[in-house]
């Protein structure tokens, strides 16, 4: 794993420069977007080190992205915009006895249901560090609470 500055998302392929780019990852099967791009919260691995005294490096995850303030499960099912590209949630990316072999750490239980996200790339479109994670439909809460009209000024 290295960190890039940069990447390029390209739909039906993933990151540029990923193994599965390449057809090359462990679960790599064609036509299949679940491999596209992978994502963790920072704040999942504070949780983790917090509640298991256990330190997981971001590069030992294995995800593509990174990402700080943006609860990643509720992005299942919708789509979102990183930078210029634009990717839909498809499912979490629970961890597994696999990674678990990789990194020599059990992984498995600490990280379940906050091992990140598995996303399809819609359009593609550079990623660089720093851009924002910006879902494409308002959310459903956000518009809930803001149902009843705000009148400024009177009397």
């Amino acid at each position: 794993m290295i960190s890039l500055s940069e990447v390029r998302a390209v739909p039906g392929r993933g990151l540029e420069g990923d193994r599965y780019f390449y057809g090359q990852g462990t679960w790599f099967q064609p036509n299949k977007p679940n491999r596209e791009v992978t994502l963790i919260e920072l704040e999942a691995l504070e949780g983790v080190r917090r509640e298991y005294a256990l330190e997981i490096h971001p590069s030992e995850t294995r995800r593509n992205i990174l990402t700080q303030g943006v609860p990643l499960n509720h992005l299942v099912g919708r789509e979102f915009r990183i930078g210029e590209a634009r990717l839909r949630g498809l499912k979490l990316c629970e961890p597994c006895d696999y990674l678990e072999k990789l990194v020599g750490k059990k992984v498995c239980l600490p990280l379940l249901h906050r091992g990140g996200l598995r996303a399809q790339i819609l359009d593609p479109g550079m990623i660089r560090l720093g851009d924002t994670i910006e879902a494409a439909e308002p959310q459903r809460v956000a518009s809930a609470l803001l149902s009843k009209p705000i009148i400024a000024g009177g009397s």
